[in-house]
């Protein structure tokens, strides 16, 4: 048996224990650990939504998660990119995606190239978007901006 190479990927903005849950659950299934960073530019285009923490600075957060052995920041939006860049053998994913199209669409790919599809439960008390949706209420509500707190 060859050397299992893992890939996980995720926006990794405002990082919460679902990310770390995902990078720790995945880095119990390989022997190398390569978490894609989605770039900004692919965060817009893809979900319509603005990173709030820079692509360079996830990347950095990332990197350092003892669990994680590289990282990849992504550019493209298929994840074949990725796997011709990188060559992982198992991609790992929320299980969030077993079922839906994009899933399945997922999974039909990767078995053409060899790549197995590992799914992961979701956290489901955390996300990027409710972490989101509290920050915009928080900034949309009385919450002082950094020149009235000064």
């Amino acid at each position: 048996m060859g050397t299992r190479i893992g890939y996980a990927a995720g926006a990794f903005d405002l990082f919460h224990v679902g990310h770390l849950n995902l990078l720790r659950h995945a880095k119990q299934h390989c022997d190398v650990l390569i978490a894609g960073v989605v770039s900004d530019e692919m965060l817009r285009q893809v979900k319509g939504i603005e990173a709030v923490i820079p692509t360079a600075e996830r990347a950095e957060i990332v990197r350092h998660i003892s669990f994680v052995d590289d990282v990849y920041v992504e550019t493209a939006p298929a994840k074949m990119d990725a796997w011709r860049d990188v060559h992982f053998t198992h991609f790992f994913k929320g299980d969030d995606w077993r079922g839906t199209e994009k899933g399945q669409r997922l999974e039909r790919e990767f078995a053409d190239v060899g790549v197995e599809v590992v799914y992961f439960p979701y956290t489901a008390h955390t996300s990027s978007t409710a972490l989101r949706r509290a920050l915009d209420a928080l900034t949309a509500g009385s919450a002082p901006t950094m020149a009235t707190a000064l």
